[in-house]
């Protein structure tokens, strides 16, 4: 069973683990050092910071994480999409990963993204949609994202997360289901 809690900052050191992953590396690009890890994690760990950054858990074992935010909290990203695609008043987005490399290619990635997106609904009655942009080169990342049933609405151009990568997006939408 998929379930989640927040990030803890005693998950700090198997978050690091995870962003070292290559599989990991390659898509997020992130600073490993514990003090980086603290700096960029830790203000949401401690509810300091808008979005959610979420422990997921199989059967109780942690194997990824997902961030969920409120594109209203982050108005940089809104402004980066205004001209190339729309989105709605409420939108949501998430970010994630399979840090447990023992995971990957189970299928892991799709009922957890499926299982974030059914909580959204009710975690968050505002939400209008939860639209998720994804590098055009993150294949595995864009298909999980297919399968957990979103749909690709637009090709984007934005400041990637890695400097190696173009500035080709994708972005994949899922609205909320009609009551």
């Amino acid at each position: 069973m998929i379930s989640w809690r927040r990030l803890a900052e005693t998950d700090f050191p198997l978050l690091r683990r995870w962003l070292e992953q290559p599989h990991v590396a390659r898509w997020w690009n992130h600073e490993t050092s514990p003090e980086a890890v603290a700096r960029d994690f830790g203000p949401a760990a401690r509810g300091e910071e808008a979005s959610q950054d979420l422990l997921m858990l199989l059967d109780g074992e942690p194997f990824g994480l997902v961030q969920r935010y409120r594109f209203a909290d982050y108005p940089e990203d809104v402004d980066q999409l205004a001209d190339q695609a729309e989105i709605p008043r409420g939108a949501m987005s998430i970010d994630y990963l399979i840090g447990d490399p023992s995971r990957v290619g189970q299928g892991l990635g799709t009922r957890m993204i499926q299982a974030i997106i059914r909580a959204t609904w009710t975690d968050h009655p505002e939400a209008s949609a939860v639209i998720v942009p994804v590098h055009a080169d993150n294949r595995a990342s864009w298909r999980t994202l297919e399968k957990a049933g979103l749909r690709r609405v637009a090709e984007v151009s934005l400041e990637p997360d890695n400097p190696i990568d173009d500035r080709a997006h994708y972005l994949y939408r899922i609205d909320r289901p009609a009551a």
